[in-house]
């Protein structure tokens, strides 16, 4: 592990309950799959940075659109150049980095383990099309693990709108999607909504002492309020959905 991925790995307690829930997630699913004999292939859509699979025990690919002018460059979405830079630099199990939109994309059918796409669905005016080329480029015994926001509680309209947010799906609706191109099929809502969950979102990089603590013990309080939420779908902020392919015999 390179010095970035200790210190990430030291500070990961830190981190929101979202990115934490993920984390653990992934690495409950890579040990399922694991095996000394080789290495499970992960491709995270739209991983841009990715702290999500950040020293996850897996031969990472990630694949994001080019950064351009406007929202996307606004939002930070997308690669840049300086990005796939930073990136080769600080993480070791980057295996590829490709520039390249899902929804297009000429990876080879069957090529990965495994995807991971974190807050990305949401963004993509065709889901579908995102969806079907996801389950392709996934191994037979494969798996994805998606999230984004809680359409049955959070709406994406009015004064908080957020500009590049195609929709918010609810339940229903994001496992009718995977159900079209996957067997096995499970979402679940994630994480208490509310002030603590507002204060855990606010940045560490600030020399107030008091911004800090503030950080820190949303944070805390809202690891302890998120557990047990899986069947809530009223103030819940995010969906967590694992879908799986059949193994052929």
């Amino acid at each position: 592990m390179t010095s970035y991925e200790w210190f990430r790995w030291f500070t990961f307690p830190l981190m929101t309950v979202h990115l934490k829930t993920v984390r653990h997630d992934i690495q409950k699913l890579v040990g399922l799959k694991q095996s000394p004999e080789r290495t499970l292939s992960i491709l995270d859509v739209g991983g841009r940075k990715s702290p999500y699979t950040i020293g996850v025990p897996a031969a990472i690919t990630l694949l994001d659109v080019p950064q351009e002018t406007g929202v996307k460059a606004d939002l930070h979405l997308g690669f840049t150049q300086k990005i796939l830079s930073d990136i080769q630099i600080k993480r070791s199990n980057i295996s590829d980095l490709v520039i390249q939109d899902m929804t297009q994309s000429t990876l080879p059918d069957a090529s990965y383990d495994a995807v991971v796409s974190i807050e990305v669905i949401e963004h993509v005016p065709e889901d579908d099309l995102f969806v079907k080329h996801i389950s392709r480029v996934i191994k037979p015994g494969g798996w994805v693990y998606l999230t984004t926001p809680n359409g049955d509680f959070i709406k994406n309209e009015g004064p908080d709108k957020n500009p590049d947010h195609i929709r918010h799906y609810t339940k229903v609706e994001l496992e009718q999607l995977l159900a079209r191109y996957f067997d096995e099929v499970s979402v679940h809502y994630a994480v208490k909504t509310g002030r603590f969950r507002v204060w855990s979102l606010k940045s560490l990089k600030t020399k107030n002492p008091i911004h800090i603590l503030k950080t820190l013990l949303g944070t805390f309080i809202n690891t302890y309020e998120s557990k047990g939420l899986e069947n809530k779908p009223k103030g819940t902020a995010h969906l967590v959905a694992v879908a799986h392919k059949k193994t052929v015999i």
